[in-house]
């Protein structure tokens, strides 16, 4: 019964932490939306989700790069297991090469908020329901 309690809250917790990193990497956008060359990025969630899962689905998991130094940082940054960055399609060519498209920024940033907040609310849900049973209630 635990593991499938753990199973499933791990499920939650890989999944949020994904929708801040994504909102992050849109966040980054927006505010290099006047920066030169400056190329979108966006992650595909269901495929990042699923290398986060375990199941890469198909596509070989994240190349590890050599670290010949103990003291180096290891690629990635902060981006969480499994996530895989992609350079957003240009809607729009504009003069300077930017291919930040403000709207469609603001839609993605504002849908994956949403979608954070459901799946917080959804959690808090499981552990009522959780703490409910055994409290016997």
């Amino acid at each position: 019964m635990i593991d499938r309690i753990d199973d499933t809250l791990g499920f939650h917790q890989r999944a949020l932490g994904l929708r801040a990193y994504r909102q992050e990497v849109l966040a980054s956008n927006i505010a290099n939306a006047d920066t030169p060359h400056y190329k979108a990025r966006d992650l595909d969630f269901k495929a990042s989700l699923q290398g986060a899962m375990g199941g890469k689905g198909g596509m070989g998991g994240p190349l590890e790069l050599a670290r010949t130094a103990p003291r180096h940082l290891p690629a990635g940054g902060n981006a969480p297991a499994g996530a895989r960055l992609l350079y957003r399609t240009e809607t729009q060519s504009s003069v300077d090469g930017n291919t930040v498209d403000m709207d469609v920024e603001r839609a993605a940033f504002a849908e994956n908020a949403l979608q954070y907040e459901a799946s917080v609310t959804f959690i808090n849900g499981m552990l009522r329901t959780l703490q409910s049973a055994m409290q016997g209630q």
